[in-house]
């Protein structure tokens, strides 16, 4: 912990969070407690009387024991700490000689003094300023509560805009405290005149402020689209750089490869040119070793040799330029003015203040001494005479042909837009220069205010100006009484002529006002009958859609419910009977074991009491019950194939016979057990194809039953005939 070795270092380097958010601040979710709060100040501006909640800060405890929250270490260290797992060799000039300041030569200051700055600055902590608690009287509302919803940076420092607002505010304070009682009958009409006038000033206000924004709004647009536009040019001239880039370099690889290539051919036609007669010359060593710019000692790179191939071994190795030991004691050696530059301030020419600033008439004395010397130094100047120019040459140029005249005559459109443009640069140019003024003057405001305090001071100019204000000042007073007497005069005959017009003017103007109170009445009577009328119609098709909308969300509700009902109780019966089936499975596989094993024991048993003449029974038994049926179902098997094959052969001189009826060369034998044998040869003569086309054969128009007995073998032990019908003759 307390070592200060290289390979044991005392500290650990690790990375450092840049979450702007301390860890210490909640993170969680707070609500809409800001919301209800911007809503009630926005409420509290109309309704003086609502009260808004205070806000209750936690204390942070800055002093106390969060202190550590608020500091650290600097950003920026004294000197740059040494890799940890790097050991530098020791130097070999002073391999045995221990220097008290060696180490903190090389490896700087053991001890060193740190200093701790806050994370937080003043701007960057500080949120809104504090505003102490308070605790209003009771039946008085302060004006400065009604501000209540100006924050910092939401109009407060307050401006010409906040300032406006207040007074419009305090001017309507004023007139509802002037508002008739609604307890009396005969002041209503006043109180809602009163209230029309102030409701159409306000909404006049109210639209010379959307103007207002609506011009703002327009002069930033005009001026994204200033920019807009500027962007695009920018962008285009950018683009045609490019392209203008892309071809100039297109065309100097395009000079480089001319220049190549004659250079090349250059030097073919001077080799030429040097054997014009094609002798062949061999190498003169001694000329090429007695010439040093000859290929011996400067050989052409472009022929494939580099003489500057071991430019290493002139390479300076040095321990004070290589070492980072080296490097510090060679810093030690140097003197301080080396390594610490001191800067010396230049002294001022002209005389300054204890504070260090030039007067201003020193300034102007200095710069009055050297108009003064340039002036001088341009009129003692002498002119040199002029020299005569040594390669001067007069050259006579041609006489230009005079250019054919041509006049276009401008459009009307071409004039009118010129004009204009010409318009609009002077206002672009007056504006710039009213622009420039206007900074000069914010730049020299102070010289300016400078300049009025100095000529003010001067005595004689201030008697001048008061001996003039006071000859100003009779002069006024004397107009005044004059004009006094002369305004009396006539504030009494207008007083006479006033009294007569006012009274008649009175008259008409109520007149005049109950007119227009008893048609605006009626107005606004058809007005309210009008809109409850649509209210009602919009309130009767809002309910029926809310009506249907319910009705469908229940619907859908109710649906919804079934169809996971129904996935639930699926889900269970599949759940039941797969559990069914393997508790079933399970208890057949047991009973299955159970009695294999209790038959397996009888077996063993019977097995173990079993004579030999039980033996030679169960194998007769056996053989009669296995081997004999077995043996009579391959006969049955094979008698079926017979017939089955019978059958197919019948039907195929079926179809022969039909074949030859149709033809007229059909001839019947007559029935006899001797000619069972041709009809078989008959019928492997004839072709299958054409007997599955044949039609079945009617014996019955002969005479014969349906299955004659000469076309089926007797069985043995049976009489010849048709003792037994076969199924079916297809």
């Amino acid at each position: 912990m307390f070592s200060s070795l290289i390979h044991f270092p005392g500290y650990n380097l690790c990375l450092e969070g840049k979450d702007p958010v301390p860890p210490f601040i909640d993170r969680r979710w707070r609500g809409r407690a800001q919301q209800r709060l911007e809503a009630l100040q926005l409420l509290a501006v109309a309704q003086t009387s609502l009260q808004i909640p205070q806000i209750v800060y936690e204390d942070p405890e800055v002093h106390g024991r969060n202190r550590y929250k608020y500091f650290g270490r600097p950003l920026i260290p004294f000197n740059k700490p040494f890799p940890l797992n790097v050991a530098y060799a020791m130097p070999k000039t002073e391999p045995n000689v221990y220097s008290a300041n060696r180490n903190g030569r090389v490896f700087g200051p053991q001890l060193q003094t740190l200093s701790t700055q806050t994370d937080y600055r003043d701007g960057e902590a500080q949120t809104d300023p504090y505003s102490p608690e308070y605790v209003a009287l009771s039946g008085s509302v302060p004006e400065l509560l009604t501000l209540a919803t100006l924050t910092w940076g939401r109009g407060l420092p307050a401006g010409l805009a906040e300032v406006e607002m207040i007074e419009r505010a305090r001017e309507k304070r004023a007139w509802e405290a002037t508002l008739p009682p609604l307890d009396n009958a005969s002041q209503i009409a006043k109180r809602r005149k009163m209230m029309d006038d102030m409701e159409k000033k306000e909404w006049a206000f109210r639209e010379q402020e959307i103007e207002k924004l609506q011009e703002v709004q327009l002069e930033v647009l005009k001026k994204l689209l200033w920019r807009r536009e500027e962007k695009q040019n920018e962008l285009d001239v950018n683009h045609l750089d490019a392209h203008w880039q892309n071809h100039q370099k297109a065309k100097e690889e395009k000079v480089k490869k001319i220049q190549h290539d004659c250079a090349l051919m250059i030097r073919k036609l001077i080799a030429k040119r040097k054997n014009v007669g094609g002798k062949l010359e061999r190498r003169d060593i001694i000329k090429d070793y007695a010439d040093f710019a000859s290929q011996t000692y400067a050989p052409l790179s472009r022929i494939g040799c580099f003489p500057d191939n071991r430019s290493e071994r002139y390479l300076v190795k040095n321990y004070y330029l290589n070492t980072f030991a080296g490097l510090c004691q060679l810093e030690a050696s140097l003197p301080d003015s080396v390594t610490q530059v001191q800067i010396k301030a230049p002294k001022p020419k002209c005389t300054t203040t204890k504070t260090g600033f030039i007067k201003r008439s020193a300034r102007l004395e200095a710069e009055l001494a050297q108009v003064h010397q340039a002036l001088l130094d341009k009129k003692n100047k002498v002119k040199e005479p002029k020299k005569p120019l040594r390669f001067l040459e007069k050259v006579e140029k041609p006489v230009p042909q005079p250019l054919t005249p041509t006049l276009e005559k401008p459009s009307v459109e071409e004039e009118e837009t010129e004009m204009a443009v010409i318009c609009l640069q002077k206002l672009l140019r007056g504006r710039a220069i009213q622009n420039m003024m206007f900074e000069g003057k914010e730049k020299r405001l102070e010289l300016i205010r400078e300049l009025r305090t100095t000529h003010a001071l001067q005595e004689d100019v201030q008697l001048l100006m008061k001996a003039e204000k006071q000859a100003t000042l009779a002069l006024q007073q004397q107009y005044d009484l004059q004009m006094h007497k002369l305004s009396q005069m006539e504030n009494h005959l207008a007083w006479a002529e006033g009294r007569t017009l006012a009274n008649m003017f009175d008259f008409l103007s109520k007149e005049l006002l109950r007119l227009q109170e008893e048609r605006k009445i009626h107005a606004f009577v058809m007005l309210a009958e009008r809109q409850r009328r649509m209210r009602e119609a919009e309130e009767s098709g809002c309910r029926q859609v809310e009506e249907m909308q319910r009705q469908e969300e229940d619907e859908i509700f109710r649906q919804v419910v079934k169809v996971h009902q129904s996935t639930v109780d699926s889900y269970l019966e599949d759940i039941i009977l797969s559990s069914m089936e393997n508790t079933a499975e399970e208890h057949a596989r047991e009973e299955i074991q159970r009695m294999a094993v209790e038959i397996n024991d009888i077996a063993y048993e019977m097995e173990n009491r079993r004579t030999r003449l039980q033996s030679e029974e169960i194998v007769a038994e056996l053989v009669y019950s296995f081997l004999i049926p077995e043996v009579e179902k391959i006969s049955v098997k094979e008698k079926g194939f017979a017939e089955c094959t019978l059958r197919k052969k019948t039907s195929t001189m079926r179809g022969n016979w039909d074949r030859k009826s149709t033809t007229g060369e059909r001839t019947i034998p007559s029935p006899s057990r001797n000619q069972n044998y041709a009809g078989e040869e008959l019928i492997s003569e004839t072709n299958t194809a054409d007997a599955s086309r044949a039609a079945p054969i009617k014996w019955e128009h002969w005479g014969y039953s349906a299955c004659p007995a000469f076309l089926s073998p007797a069985a043995p032990g049976r009489e010849p005939g048709c003792a037994a019908k076969p199924a079916s003759v297809s």
